[in-house]
């Protein structure tokens, strides 16, 4: 057999970080993640209640599978140079770029029931498109295979 050649690879640029901080942008607007007043103010209500100095309520995103990503919130005292920050006049909201991908276009709402209040993360994947749900596993449980 005849050798045909041996593949190299073409150079890798390398990345550099300065430049990639330098052009992040650390603000957010309400057109990225839109905080209702109901859910600012059971937010401002909820941070001043705490005892500990909070930096802010940090969202995160988990999961996935067939049961969709989970949105939730928690105090936080420590920030990343990668966090987005949404400020209000009491509290900041913190999302670091990996979550933001996720919630970008959604709406973080408070609602009151009877016997019932929650925040609920409306509009998940506004601008990235999809439910958030496997539509091919063949049962509300999740089993039965086809996701992915």
């Amino acid at each position: 057999m005849e050798n045909v050649g041996i593949y190299t690879p073409p150079a890798a640029n390398p990345v550099n970080t300065a430049d990639i901080l330098d052009s992040f942008s650390a603000e957010l607007s309400q057109t990225d993640l839109e905080v209702t007043v109901s859910a600012q103010q059971k937010l401002a209500e909820i941070v001043s209640q705490s005892e500990d100095d909070v930096a802010g309520i940090r969202i995160y995103v988990g999961g996935g599978g067939c049961g969709g990503m989970t949105y939730g919130m928690t105090f936080t005292d420590d920030t990343s140079e990668f966090d987005t920050v949404l400020s209000f006049d009491t509290f900041k909201v913190l999302v670091d770029v990996v979550a933001l991908n996720y919630l970008r276009g959604a709406q973080i709402d408070y609602i009151q029931e009877v016997g019932r209040e929650r925040f609920v993360f409306n509009n998940v994947f506004a601008e990235t498109g999809g439910s958030g749900t496997c539509g091919g596993c063949g049962s509300s449980g999740g089993g039965g295979g086809g996701c992915s």
